[in-house]
């Protein structure tokens, strides 16, 4: 979908963009803090791009999505070889748009401005309370879309149920193949969608 084709967006449209929850842009609409309006006869809201670059301007909310409707991608990897290795191959082969950090601050920094669709996050960051990290992510309104696949070095077939039912959309286990990558990755967007 490329917004420009259009002068007026759903709401599932604008979450897609933003990154949030459908029920977020309702809210944001319900509240006035998002220009729009509704089909008459219809509970049906629609909001003009040009009031959602206003909005997302004005929150601080990327205008990446909107310009290329590309899946955002935030890849979280104290292995600078790993983060390299990726950022390239996505580059060659994909045309997510992709951050990169080497440790969680800097992830959580990028998270809040970035809003990526989906971040690769190396479990080695949470030892062993990984758990709880995914709570915490899901817990956070603003970040509620975000699908968080779990990469990790070592991991049994018991451990990677584990760890999607602890909250992560999907594992990926080191070494992997550019495939498996991008596979986990058009998943979890799936899952949103």
């Amino acid at each position: 979908m490329n917004p420009f084709e259009k002068d007026v967006l759903t709401t599932g449209e604008v979450a897609k963009i933003c990154n949030v929850a459908a029920r977020t842009v309702s809210k944001w609409f319900d509240s006035g803090q998002l220009e729009g309006y509704r089909i008459p006869g219809s509970k049906d809201r629609r909001i003009p791009v040009q009031g959602l670059m206003k909005f997302m301007q004005a929150h601080g909310i990327p205008l990446d999505g909107l310009m290329s409707g590309n899946t955002r991608v935030l890849v979280v990897d104290g292995d600078k070889e790993v983060i390299s290795a990726l950022d390239r191959v996505f580059s060659d082969q994909t045309e997510y748009v992709v951050h990169t950090s080497n440790n969680p601050f800097t992830a959580g920094l990028e998270c809040e401005r970035f809003r990526p669709h989906v971040m690769l996050f190396d479990l080695s960051f949470c030892g062993d309370d990984y758990a709880t990290f995914a709570k915490s992510f899901q817990g956070n309104a603003e970040l509620q879309a975000t699908k968080v696949i779990a990469m990790t070095g070592r991991v049994t077939e018991g451990q990677m149920t584990h760890l999607t039912c602890s909250g992560f959309d999907g594992v990926l286990c080191k070494p992997f193949t550019v495939r498996q990558v991008i596979d986990a990755i058009e998943n979890a967007v799936a899952l949103v969608y």
